[in-house]
């Protein structure tokens, strides 16, 4: 019997980085032992210190390019990363109606690491009625996770528990708790209506480009191994925290670099990190 591919399948945008949008996906579901495809929904022009130019893909393309892919190749799971308009937004979901049977991570990019919004209010509404009742699991971090509650984050517990009213599990990144040099993710799981913690020591970097997505891609490739939404997450956790680890110690560029290992230079230390995976 012939193998089957752990595939994932991205609906994401395109930086000439390579340490974030589909660039850092691919590399962390590759890591992580995935095959990873793409539809691509933008192309970003940008250094490590500012965006200069996006244009955004048409709708009818992106959906067809998903609609090819998912028609034909059986798929472990879905992930959605820069999806930067309503109508882009809308076009996703009705494809992705079609294959509703597939696992499906939703990373909401509404918001950047400074706060500054990312896309307008009608998109946010569109992530909301149309994407997250889709979801397997949303990981937005901390700040994108308050412009989806609509105040600010006060008792973790039922906040988190309230972004699971759409059906979808959730995770919350990066939560500053009273212990210093420590950061929480927490995850509610909508299946057993419980929420865990995830304790990480805070690393010290400027190489904190596409953290979120190779997270999340990380987790969608573990799910598409089969693990367990709670033993994806675990295994993402564990991935995401060596790979800022290593990423900490190599400069790249004048701005933020990238979280990912993939650069590194030192090919046996690489593939050995990959391999405990």
């Amino acid at each position: 019997m012939k193998k089957s591919l752990n595939t994932v399948f991205l609906i994401a945008g395109s930086e000439p980085l390579g340490s974030a949008g589909m660039q850092a996906d691919i590399k962390a579901i590759t890591a992580c032992g995935g095959y990873a495809a793409c539809a691509v929904t933008s192309i970003v022009d940008e250094d490590t210190r500012r965006v200069k130019n996006i244009f955004h893909l048409p709708v009818d393309l992106i959906m067809s390019q998903a609609e090819s892919f998912l028609g034909d190749i059986e798929t472990g799971c879905i992930k959605t990363g820069v999806l930067p308009s309503e109508e882009i937004i809308k076009g996703v979901a009705q494809v992705l109606k079609k294959f509703n049977h597939i696992p499906l991570i939703v990373d909401p990019v509404i918001v950047n690491s400074l706060g500054i919004p990312l896309v307008a209010d009608n998109a946010i509404d569109a992530y909301k009625n149309e994407l997250f009742p889709l979801a397997t699991l949303i990981t937005p971090n901390w700040r994108e996770a308050e412009v989806l509650l609509g105040h600010k984050i006060q008792n973790i517990e039922e906040d988190i528990k309230e972004l699971g009213k759409w059906g979808c599990s959730a995770i919350i990144k990066s939560i500053a708790g009273d212990e210093q040099g420590i950061l929480s993710d927490y995850l509610y799981n909508a299946t057993t209506n419980t929420v865990r913690e995830f304790r990480k020591a805070r690393i010290i970097t400027r190489n904190v480009n596409g953290t979120g997505d190779s997270f999340s891609s990380a987790i969608a490739t573990y799910i598409a191994t089969k693990y367990s939404l709670e033993e994806a997450v675990e295994k993402g956790e564990e991935f995401i925290s060596r790979a800022i680890s290593l990423g900490a110690e190599y400069e790249f560029g004048h701005g933020f670099g990238p979280v990912h290992p993939c650069f590194m230079e030192d090919k046996t230390t690489h593939q050995r990190i990959y391999n405990e995976q």
